[in-house]
């Protein structure tokens, strides 16, 4: 795995049009098309774009991608129906997978936290499991943290670590590889994460989800939900 793997990818990002998006991930390849036999079960990194440009426009946008750090491995960019990029990964994560997440929003992808990415990313426990970078750039960033609940607009990156794998046996080896990434990268985080790629971690990290917005949400919880009726989630506490 190239040590520097992340850097072309985080300074193109940081200006790219609105027109495309790219999350960026550390993944074992898995074994069938369209990868190459020779690339399977490989630990590497790889990029999910998507451009809603026009198609004629395509190339001149990803030449600078294409060109970074001699190209890619495997080049699959093409011309797809949206709901065919949504359901890409459907036949590597079928139903019924053990799963364990921990995730945070990142303000700077520093040269440290990407050798601490390269190092727990090496030591990936499965072919399901991986770790991915979105941008939270462009749009998303224009709208200001306190119009909605949430905060994290301000940040560069939502990251998300995730343990996955078929066999139940294999649970505690998911957590104990997901828990020690996430602990070495925390430091290098914004402090708080997305709620739908967070497990059961207190309400501490519920509350450093939404900072300030948070007592915001425990007012409309008084008002509307004083029971707490609704709480199979992460879950804001009403105080009435």
């Amino acid at each position: 795995m190239p040590e520097r793997s992340c850097t072309g990818y985080r300074e193109f990002i940081a200006t790219a049009p609105d027109e495309i998006n790219g999350f960026f991930a550390f993944l074992k390849v898995p074994p069938g098309p369209p990868f190459p036999e020779e690339l399977h079960f490989r630990t590497m990194c790889g990029i999910v774009w998507c451009f809603i440009g026009a198609p004629a426009e395509a190339d001149v946008v990803f030449a600078p991608i294409r060109s970074i750090a001699g190209g890619p491995l495997v080049d699959l960019v093409s011309v797809l129906p949206y709901p065919a990029l949504q359901s890409l990964f459907d036949a590597l994560y079928p139903a019924g997978l053990q799963w364990y997440w921990r995730a945070d929003f990142v303000n700077e992808l520093s040269d440290a936290a990407i050798d601490l990415h390269i190092e727990h990313a090496s030591r990936m426990p499965s072919v399901q499991s991986g770790m991915h970078l979105y941008p939270v750039n462009g749009a998303a960033g224009r709208v200001d943290k306190h119009h909605t609940a949430w905060s994290y607009r301000d940040s560069t990156w939502g990251s998300v670590i995730a343990g996955v794998d078929p066999d139940p046996a294999n649970a505690d080896r998911l957590r104990d590889w997901t828990v020690a990434y996430w602990e070495a990268l925390h430091p290098h985080s914004a402090g708080g994460a997305y709620v739908n790629m967070m497990m059961d971690e207190g309400v501490d990290r519920v509350r450093s989800a939404y900072r300030d917005n948070y007592d915001r949400l425990v007012e409309i919880k008084n008002r509307y939900d004083p029971t707490n009726l609704f709480h199979v989630n992460q879950n804001i506490k009403p105080t009435v």
